[in-house]
């Protein structure tokens, strides 16, 4: 008896192994056999449809729309690429050291970096680029200007320039060079016994900027606590994320845990050092466009019950990604993971439309505990402990930034102002001045219930088109009443956009503080320490 059993042993575990490699061999049929199909395919396309095809751009549509199919963040980088990929994830690049865009025909500088090639080489924003190295840039888009213009350090690119306010364009030698764009853009009191830390990416190094910060702060005296803001900060590198948690969280505890598919790659990662400061009363500000790293660190921060979080749930992307090489200097960034934060949630949406995750009621998304037993919930992000409404710029606003309305308006504010007053000091009050300048101008701005309404006729009686043409004769007379109704947002923006001009990055990082409530509430709440251990739990 024990004999039949062995031996039926013996055939369960052949059969097992073979349907495994029967299930690994069919596998790998079907990815030979649609490569081969798709190859076929391609090929049958190139040579025989009617009208002539670009390769590349095929096939990038082709790979575009599979990673396309998987989630959001596995996407396909092209060579063209790279060095972008590259900038976001290591917060430097080599090149002109400014950011460009296509504006009307022509590329067009939007904003310089302090300390970088443009600027050394005396360019400013608003200036047209007309020619690169002898060769018109009419037409040109913004991808084919930047796989141009960026190269290797100590290179030289002739740029001929058209400045606003300027008869005749003039030609400039740029030095290309390394450009570092800072993480930590400003850090400063917001209160005398308050201090402030902006961060907005995890790119290289920008642990060590907070701590930094952190100690600078202190050098000014006692502080009653220090505000993190992690506002429209997508994220960035996990080590980063890792070692700005260790600054509040002590030696040895957990901080993530990644997993996935292939078990022996899953990892905890713990703190590593002894942490900055165990004891200063932290606040973390977060809205929707708060993601990733920044996820992990608002996430451990209120696990271990170490700082409230402030502002609104954030993005809900807690997907690692890897890159891989796939030939001629492109790669495939794939997600390989998700990451679990201390109280074992995992903060990724699950549902998504367009790309952009879909708010999960929190009936729907499980519970877990932090470090003294407060609630918290998985999915769709990180719910903040002191909830503030959002605020959206209108509509309207949008149009006016996008458009470059309010880009074209600074250009002229430039050429007649040398200087303006300090980051947090500068208002902008000749508001008049604008109206005129939009109404001089040729913007159109179509609201989207004009857009609806538009696509709604076309779909019904013709009958109707009188009634329709009243209805959006209201609108835009109402719309017409829209450019004093927003003042005090579209003043803001201005604001900002003047202040990038003189004092670039770290000027905008201070200016936007004017008038900021969520500071308000955060320096509010810090300065009532009876509520503040309360949220916690303490």
């Amino acid at each position: 008896m024990k004999k039949s059993i062995k031996v039926f042993g013996l055939i369960a575990v052949l059969i097992i192994g073979m349907s495994a490699v029967v299930v690994k061999n069919d596998k790998l049929f079907e990815i030979t056999k649609n490569i081969e199909i798709f190859a076929n395919a391609f090929q049958k396309l190139n040579t025989n449809y009617v009208d002539e095809i670009d390769p590349s751009e095929l096939m990038r549509i082709g790979i575009d729309a599979m990673v396309g199919s998987l989630d959001p963040y596995t996407n396909f980088i092209s060579e063209s690429q790279i060095e972008s990929y590259r900038l976001s994830n290591e917060g430097k690049y080599q090149g002109m050291g400014a950011i460009i865009d296509v504006v009307g025909d022509y590329i067009t500088i939007l904003e310089t970096y302090e300390d970088g090639p443009a600027l050394k080489a005396g360019l400013m924003a608003g200036d047209q680029i007309i020619e690169v190295n002898g060769f018109q840039t009419k037409g040109k888009t913004t991808e084919e200007m930047n796989a141009i213009a960026k190269g290797v350090a100590g290179t030289v690119v002739n740029l001929r320039i058209q400045r606003p306010g300027m008869k005749d364009a003039f030609d400039v030698e740029l030095t290309r060079g390394e450009t570092i764009i800072p993480n930590v853009p400003y850090s400063g009191r917001v209160a005398d016994n308050i201090g402030y830390i902006s961060l907005t990416t995890f790119t290289q190094n920008a642990s060590g900027n907070i701590k930094s910060a952190l100690q600078d702060l202190k050098k000014e005296g006692d502080m009653d606590g220090v505000i993190l803001d992690l506002r429209y900060n997508g994220g960035g590198l996990l080590r980063e994320a890792i070692a700005i948690s260790n600054l509040f969280i002590d030696q040895g505890n957990e901080v993530v845990t990644t997993r996935g598919k292939i078990k022996e790659r899953d990892r905890t990662f713990n703190t590593m050092v002894h942490a900055e400061d165990l004891e200063i009363p932290i606040v973390v500000l977060t809205n929707k466009r708060s993601a990733s790293a920044s996820e992990i660190v608002s996430g451990v921060l209120q696990d271990y019950d170490r700082g409230v979080v402030m502002g609104q749930r954030t993005f809900g992307k807690g997907l690692v990604q890897n890159t891989e090489e796939v030939g001629y200097n492109s790669r495939v960034k794939l997600t390989t993971s998700k990451y679990y934060i201390p109280s074992r949630r995992c903060i990724q949406a699950v549902k998504y439309e367009n790309g952009v995750p879909v708010d999960i009621p929190d009936s729907e998304r499980s519970q877990f505990k932090t470090a003294n037993g407060r609630i918290v919930l998985d999915g769709g992000g990180v719910t903040p402990d002191v909830k503030l409404p959002a605020k959206e710029q209108s509509e309207y606003t949008k149009a006016l930034i996008e458009d470059k309305v309010i880009f074209g308006f600074v250009n002229d504010f430039v050429t007649k102002n040398d200087s303006v007053a300090a980051p947090g000091m500068f208002r902008f009050t000749d508001y008049p001045s604008f109206k005129s300048y939009v109404r001089s101008g040729e913007f159109d701005f179509e609201s989207e219930l004009e857009a609806k309404l538009d696509k709604l006729e076309e779909e019904v009686d013709q009958s109707l088109s009188a009634d329709f043409k009243l209805l959006k004769d209201k609108i835009v007379a109402q719309q017409a009443d829209d450019i004093d109704q927003y003042q005090e947002e579209i003043t803001k923006e201005i604001e900002m956009q003047i202040i990038a001009r003189y004092y670039y990055q770290s000027g905008k990082a201070k200016q936007k503080l004017n008038g900021d409530s969520e500071i308000q509430e955060a320096i509010k709440l810090l300065n009532d320490p009876a509520r503040y251990n309360k949220i916690l739990g303490k």
